[in-house]
């Protein structure tokens, strides 16, 4: 989960700065501002968190420069960047680049808030997602290579008699192994192993 609702917001722009970081720290943000983007880089890491508004126009390193740098370093933050009006290449590049939104200058109060609050919502929904992976995986992972053959069927829709059959075993073998399977996930329910192993990524070509 994203505890701090950090922003960081770099404009070599010292009005806008000025103007929009006290508007969103009014709107109940924590907010950091830079004046370029190599102060920027020099001062965020891979522990840093929140998100971050970034214009694509700036002297000597410009947004787009700024986010690739992000990359290479592993900076994981969502980035909205801050473009001109009618800069529609400028947005795309910038969203290839890994950006997660884009706003148009002069932007309203109104729809920064809405672009920056959905940035960390879905930016907590992923951290959950990650988690809940992760946790599946494990979970996964103290099962047999029998009952991990079982579960995979399931997955697939098999009834215990379609995976008797497939895997040259009585369908009571499978009824034996589906039990284990159920108390290892810890899983009360057919629908709630499924739900793990979907969140594990079972069967897919991420597995």
């Amino acid at each position: 989960m994203t505890d701090h609702r950090d922003i960081h917001l770099v404009d070599d722009d010292e009005a806008i700065r000025h103007s929009a970081s006290f508007m969103l720290r009014h709107a109940g943000f924590n907010v950091r501002t830079y004046k370029d983007g190599l102060h920027f880089l020099q001062t965020v890491d891979r522990t840093s968190q929140g998100c971050v508004l970034l214009d694509v126009r700036m002297p000597d390193m410009d947004g787009i420069v700024v986010l690739r740098a992000l990359d290479q370093h592993g900076i994981s933050m969502p980035v909205i960047v801050l473009t001109g009006h009618g800069d529609v290449s400028v947005a795309v590049e910038a969203m290839k680049a890994g950006a997660k939104d884009f706003i148009e200058k002069p932007y309203e109060k109104q729809s920064l808030l809405a672009a920056i609050n959905a940035t960390f919502h879905n930016q907590e929904d992923r951290d959950a997602s990650r988690t809940n992976e992760v946790n599946a995986r494990a979970k996964i992972a103290s099962l047999t290579k029998r009952e991990r053959e079982v579960l995979e069927r399931l997955v697939e829709g098999m009834t215990n008699k379609a995976i008797a059959e497939d895997l040259s075993i009585s369908s009571r073998t499978v009824e034996i192994h589906r039990g284990h399977v159920m108390e290892k996930l810890e899983a009360d329910s057919l629908s709630a192993a499924l739900r793990i192993a979907f969140n594990a990524k079972l069967g897919s070509t991420a597995d």
